[in-house]
């Protein structure tokens, strides 16, 4: 996370190391950017209310997912778990953000991947079918599920 910089992309502030209650358990900690809610929330609010987000909003949210995606990509990163409550909304600023890179990795070509990551329903087909040699488009392939909030 320390290589990414992007201003659609959670900033990680700092990170440090704490021990577990077992001698061998050390935890990597990390403190990100605050943004006060996700794209799952949000959605869900406007499910409440038995209406959709306005498609201005949507527009705008697709536009900054896909800025995220271009840069990780230009940098050789896959996310790898594109999904609503990986995206992080500024209701008053109308800014998304992309964050929890757990399962992101930067690929190397040849070189066998898992296949079986991300959470199910936003899962690339690619995965579905077991692929281990992907490339990073298969980050793109989440959208159009993300997309029906």
């Amino acid at each position: 996370m320390r290589i990414v910089r992007h201003p659609n992309i959670v900033e990680l502030k700092a990170f440090y190391y704490s021990n577990g209650e077992r001698k061998d358990e050390v935890y990597l900690n990390l403190v990100l950017e605050y943004v006060p809610e996700t794209v799952y929330r949000a959605s869900r609010y406007f499910n409440k209310l038995k209406t959709t987000m306005p498609m201005l909003e949507v527009k705008l949210y697709i536009y900054q997912l896909f800025r995220s995606l271009a840069y990780i990509h230009s940098q050789g990163i896959c996310h790898r778990d594109i999904k609503p409550q990986n995206l992080l909304l500024d209701p008053s600023t109308g800014i998304l953000k992309l964050c929890d890179f757990g399962s992101a990795k930067i690929l190397v070509e040849n070189e066998p991947n898992v296949s079986y990551i991300c959470s199910r329903y936003y899962r690339a087909p690619e995965l579905i079918f077991g692929a281990t040699n992907y490339t990073t488009k298969i980050g793109n392939r989440p959208v159009p599920a993300v997309r029906h909030w």
